[in-house]
């Protein structure tokens, strides 16, 4: 028998040992309704509003705890019952435990890992990039509720434009178009938000999403020049017209929460010092409400690395008048208290910050009681990794794939003509190799070699390099195997080894020797070979290409925990591919042009050759867009409400005459007669087999000419459509001239030319007149 007092219930063991375990029942909140003191506070009303219950809640501190609150670790304030709270976690592309916030060591160890950001872009799916906003947003309440998270404040997504291809955190972006990158911006964060695909806001936020990195920030480490120091030189075209697009459309339209702002200055100022950026332009012209972040130690690099300020008050100084609220890292809580001594700052200073910051966390709803009982209490740790979710990182994987070469529609291969398979490739085993940065641990790992091998049973396997640098290869054993089997699968590329986050590429050849392996194996191997690139960043495979013994060529970027299995489906015709690259593929000669330089636009008397579709004027590898299917699609203009508009059958307006072309100024124009030439347009898609398949449509627009700074084209629209072989489709665009017509000019103004525009998809065009 056991002693008085001896634990003798299972039950009541578990329950002692789970503060040593690492998490509790309950997630941290305040107002606890069963405790007396909450009771008291009027910051605990929830018929007060949040204005009025955050002013109430920081007259109860002192000075002290004020200043506490300033950073990403914000201790807890136990008189008053508001717990601590971790502001830096990480959802990038699924939940993960990159941040502070996020803990999966014990109980859920794992969260649905989608495919890297580039990849999913390359689906032009708006509602998919919802769906998986929406899925990271339920796994990440799950995990909060199930008291393994210490926040709900989610440092992503990375909307920056992928402007050079060398850029080591271009796989974190959905691309280089800021269209597209702004669509995708507010589908993520409408969905990890909780608000409706079309945007009608939720009871409360489910989980509160970041934009980052604010602004002009696409560059990491490069030739000894790092972000820390890096001074990017915009010119107020290329900010209003590359740059900031996303931004504006994350904050007016996703209605982010939060906004991280970057270590780099911007044209001599750091951006989190920069009070034009964050308060005139974030909150004043475009309305955000949340709270601003720095990046990691992004304000201590102000005055330690830039020299910006003298003082590390005086950085902290500049960063909570220019209107940041939080520092990721304990600069400012550290410095802030001298900085108020010196009277360089103002209690009213941190006051502003504090109610951007208690703001966001009571539309959190964490300052409702226990958020189990509350409008997202239902979600636990049991819709972590569901089915559902797992098949959405399979579509996503899916419909990211791109198909850059099908010579001789040697793709699909036919699985009952196929006895042997040779697999060739350091990352072809390795299923962490298919993550991408920032991922968290998936729930299933799946590599490409296993998933083929479940289509062919005799398929055997070669590394062919010792990594993706390659610098020793098995050149005379691939070419041994590429003779000895029907068809030879070689999957290269790159790893994190040579693009993340602190480094970026000085090349964009395949690394080491793997060119030399292709060659050797494809020039060896019966049939022409099928080349798998996995790579976030786009690789010159300019050989490749044109090279008749490969046959077929697959972009599957990082593909995410069911990419595996995606690559292998594709491959063998389980599923079309149908996803475009959302970036060009540059030569290797690109790398001339230094990453520094900013400059969009090409300017041909020194050679500059100008940078993405909308402006470069280049020899290319692959061009943004591009992707084919195994199956043919057509397009055509269907209808289109005349295709002449005069200005002036509604308005007055004052042209502005530059080079021979009159303009007309947008903001002159205005919203009311801007809506009312709004043109509808009919694009007819067939798909003529012969397999069914998902097709992105994407509508363009082109000038006469690309003289004064004008782009070469721009992306106006795109949809996807599912299409059975066969089937027809309209797809209807609602074209605003205001906002798709027109075009930024060197002051920042948006106008409107007079003349010709032409819309295109695919191969045909339709004649657009303005006339005034």
């Amino acid at each position: 028998m056991r002693a008085h007092g001896e634990l003798h219930h299972p039950l009541l063991l578990l329950l002692l040992l789970m503060p040593l375990l690492g998490y509790s029942l309950d997630p941290p909140f305040s107002c606890d309704w069963s405790n007396a003191l909450s009771r008291n506070f009027a910051f605990c009303q929830q018929t007060l509003s949040i204005n009025r219950r955050v002013e109430n809640l920081i007259a109860h501190l002192s000075i002290e705890e004020k200043i506490s609150q300033l950073g990403d670790v914000a201790p807890p304030i136990p008189r008053l019952g508001v717990p601590g709270y971790k502001w830096w976690s990480e959802s990038l592309h699924g939940v993960s435990n990159a941040g502070r916030g996020i803990h999966l060591d014990t109980g859920v160890r794992a969260a649905t890992s989608f495919p890297q950001v580039i990849l999913t872009a390359a689906s032009f799916n708006p509602l998919l990039w919802y769906r998986i906003g929406q899925a990271i947003g339920i796994e990440a309440r799950g995990i909060y509720n199930g008291g393994q998270a210490e926040g709900l404040t989610f440092w992503s997504p990375n909307i920056n434009i992928f402007r050079d291809p060398r850029w080591g955190r271009g796989q974190e972006t959905p691309g280089e178009d800021p269209m597209t990158t702004s669509k995708y911006a507010v589908a993520y964060v409408r969905g990890l938000q909780g608000d409706t695909f079309q945007g009608s806001r939720s009871i409360e936020l489910k989980a509160s999403a970041c934009c980052k990195h604010f602004t002009a920030y696409d560059l990491d480490a490069w030739k000894g020049i790092t972000r820390y120091v890096f001074d990017a030189r915009v010119t107020t075209q290329d900010m209003e017209d590359t740059y900031q697009p996303p931004f504006r459309s994350c904050i007016k339209d996703g209605r982010a929460s939060g906004i991280m702002c970057s270590y780099n200055r911007v044209n001599g100022v750091p951006s989190c010092a920069d009070y034009d950026l964050l308060s005139k332009t974030a909150r004043g012209q475009w309305g955000f409400n949340g709270y601003i972040t720095s990046d990691c130690d992004a304000v201590s690099i102000i005055h330690d690395a830039q020299g910006y300020a003298k003082t590390p008050e005086d950085a902290v100084a500049d960063v909570l008048k220019a209107g940041m609220d939080v520092n990721c890292g304990g600069y400012v809580q550290k410095y802030a208290g001298s900085a108020l001594q010196q009277r360089k700052i103002t209690e009213g200073d941190i006051n502003r910050a504090l109610h951007n910051l208690f703001s966001v966390r009571m539309r959190l709803g964490l300052f409702n009681g226990n958020p189990k009982y509350k409008p997202y209490g239902n979600i636990g740790s049991n819709q972590v990794c569901t089915k559902e979710h797992q098949n959405l990182a399979l579509q996503a994987a899916q419909d990211g794939i791109v198909l850059l070469k099908n010579a001789a529609n040697l793709l699909p291969l036919s699985r009952s003509k196929v006895t042997t398979l040779g697999v060739i490739g350091p990352n072809a085993n390795n299923a962490e190799k298919l993550l991408g940065n920032y991922a968290g641990p998936p729930c299933i790992s799946v590599t490409p070699l296993q998933a083929l091998q479940s289509f062919v049973g005799n398929t055997r396997y070669l590394p062919g390099c010792d990594s993706a640098a390659c610098t020793s290869s098995q050149i005379n054993e691939a070419v041994q195997l590429a003779g000895s089997v029907d068809y030879i699968i070689m999957f290269m590329g790159l790893d994190l080894d040579h693009e993340r986050e602190e480094l970026d590429r000085v090349d964009l050849v395949l690394p080491g020797m793997q060119q030399s392996l292709i060659t050797s194996v494809a020039r060896a191997a019966r049939k022409p070979i099928i080349l798998v690139l996995l790579c976030g960043g786009p690789v010159d495979v300019a050989f490749a290409k044109h090279d008749s013994k490969i046959g077929g060529i697959l972009w599957g970027g990082y593909p995410g925990e069911a990419g595996g299995i995606a690559i292998a489906q594709v491959i063998f015709g389980e599923h079309n591919p149908g996803g475009r690259l959302p970036v060009t593929w540059y030569p290797q000669e690109f790398t001339r042009v230094p990453m520094t330089d900013m400059r969009m636009r090409a300017d041909p008397a020194t050679g500059y050759p100008g940078r993405t579709y909308r402006f470069y004027r280049g020899r290319i590898v692959f061009r943004f867009g591009y992707g084919l299917s195994y199956s043919r699609y057509s397009h055509g203009f269907s209808s289109i409400s005349g295709s002449t508009l005069y200005l002036n059958n509604t308005i007055s307006l004052q042209a502005v005459e530059r080079s021979g072309t009159l303009s007309y100024d947008i903001e002159e124009i205005g919203s009311e007669a801007c809506e009312k030439i709004k043109l509808p347009t009919v694009v007819k898609v067939e798909n003529h087999g012969p397999m069914d398949g998902t097709h992105p449509v994407l509508l363009f627009l082109r000038w006469p000419n690309a003289l004064e700074g004008r782009p070469v084209k721009q992306l106006i629209g795109f949809k996807s459509v599912h299409l059975k072989a066969g089937e027809r489709a309209n797809v209807e665009f609602a074209v605003s001239p205001c906002e798709h017509l027109s075009r930024v000019m060197e002051d920042g103004r948006k106008v409107i030319d007079k003349g010709s525009h032409f819309l295109m998809v695919g191969k045909k065009e339709l004649e657009i007149t303005m006339m005034a």
